[in-house]
């Protein structure tokens, strides 16, 4: 009995080890953090200047290594293309790690503090990179 309880622990202690290795390699690896916001007053050019001017401060975060800002493009209209958000911001991290960073820093924290007043709604996904 001793035997058994012995293997299934160390069955177990290995199978946690090989999860935490493989979750450690997935905080490796690159991600997109694609934020979508909606603003308070849709049609107001001066409110999306202003978040647009907030959004440049984030580039000088370290980890970010390419930031992209954006509107919806003036596409076919079809059922799948989500259009109720007025701008929308691309990050390209070399880890997940530094998007963890990059979510505690002062510069953005300062960021949310300074302009969520510009939005109603933000919608992120993150997105692991595929490693080719």
């Amino acid at each position: 009995m001793k035997k058994l309880l012995f293997i299934i622990l160390s069955a177990l202690a290995y199978s946690t080890n090989a999860q935490d290795m493989e979750a450690s390699k997935e905080r490796e690896r690159a991600m997109l953090h694609h934020v979508y916001f909606t603003l308070n007053n849709a049609d107001s050019e001066p409110d999306l200047k202003e978040l647009i001017k907030g959004l440049r401060t984030l580039e000088s975060i370290k980890g970010v290594k390419n930031l992209i800002i954006g509107e919806p493009a003036p596409t076919v209209d079809r059922e799948v293309i989500a259009s109720d958000w007025q701008l929308s911001l691309i990050i390209y991290f070399d880890s997940v790690k530094d998007q963890d960073a990059y979510q505690i820093d002062p510069i953005h924290l300062q960021f949310v503090s300074n302009y969520n007043y510009l939005w109603n709604k933000v919608v992120v996904y993150d997105v692991l990179v595929d490693e080719q």
